[in-house]
């Protein structure tokens, strides 16, 4: 366990010899695995987030964007992500016997532990566009661009916008394209243990048929030169990616969502080399 962190989650999980926890200057809440802590950065925007929002958008202004968008993550995000948290990516090789389900699309799934975690996923799976819903607020603050130029689809704050919202993401899958969802619903940065599991993910996955496919971010010491490209409290990452988990649709929704979801639970743990993890796989 880290020396710095006095946490009740802490002091009740047991991790496997050399799991590296960083001793990171957070408070984390330890009775709302759901709680905000990190906040938007408003820039004055006013977006309605109602029936009329676009989505999923298909105009040219959008799909300049997009292009632009994946040019500054893969020419500036993905290369600061090696210099500044030596960002290593394991497990490759579970996706390869899954070929051919992956290529109807898939869901991936990940702790949200960091800024650039959903980098992480699209440097890990390739080239490939992936989407992604995000908290409505992210549409009002200064990283609206990246969010929703990266892919993000915006969570409607209105209920004239949930039909459309979820259009979109029926209109993606036809196209065969990946999506990916942060299952713990919130950021808690460079948080080790393995918080709950809300259920949209995986209903998803049984909707449309999706391989699920788990991923965990660890942690590592800074080392070497790396001590000089960030603070020494901002451990070094490596990105784990599990095997896919694929939905048996003969089997009730509801049972077969929570079996998705807590094999995922299960693997990230495990891939977190966690041996008991202090919080239940569902809220």
């Amino acid at each position: 366990m880290g020396k710095g962190i006095d946490n009740l989650r802490y002091r009740e999980m047991e991790v496997e010899e050399g799991v590296y926890l960083p001793d990171y200057d957070v408070e984390y809440p330890e009775d709302d695995p759901g709680k905000h802590i990190v906040g938007v950065k408003y820039d004055g925007s006013d977006v309605k987030l109602d029936g009329s929002f676009p989505y999923l958008d298909d105009s040219r202004h959008y799909k300049l964007h997009h292009f632009l968008n994946r040019l500054a993550r893969v020419f500036l995000v993905q290369p600061l992500n090696r210099i500044r948290y030596g960002l290593k990516i394991v497990g490759k090789e579970n996706l390869k016997p899954f070929k051919a389900a992956l290529a109807d699309g898939a869901m991936t799934v990940c702790n949200h532990v960091y800024r650039w975690d959903l980098v992480c996923i699209t440097q890990a799976i390739g080239m490939k566009n992936i989407w992604f819903p995000i908290f409505g607020e992210h549409m009002k603050g200064k990283d609206m661009w990246f969010m929703r130029y990266a892919g993000g689809i915006p969570i409607p704050e209105e209920r004239s916008g949930m039909r459309p919202f979820n259009e979109a993401f029926d209109e993606l899958h036809r196209r065969k394209q990946w999506m990916h969802v942060f299952p713990e619903a919130s950021s808690w940065r460079f948080y080790a243990p393995i918080r709950p599991f809300r259920t949209g993910a995986f209903t998803m996955a049984y909707k449309y048929g999706v391989p699920v496919v788990p991923c965990v971010i660890t942690y590592r010491p800074r080392t070497g030169l790396y001590k000089l490209t960030e603070k020494p409290d901002v451990p070094l990452l490596t990105l784990h990616i599990g095997v896919p988990i694929i939905p048996d649709l003969t089997v009730p929704r509801k049972k077969e969502v929570e079996r998705i979801l807590k094999e995922a639970h299960s693997q990230m743990v495990k891939m977190a080399g966690i041996k008991k993890n202090p919080w239940p796989a569902m809220e």
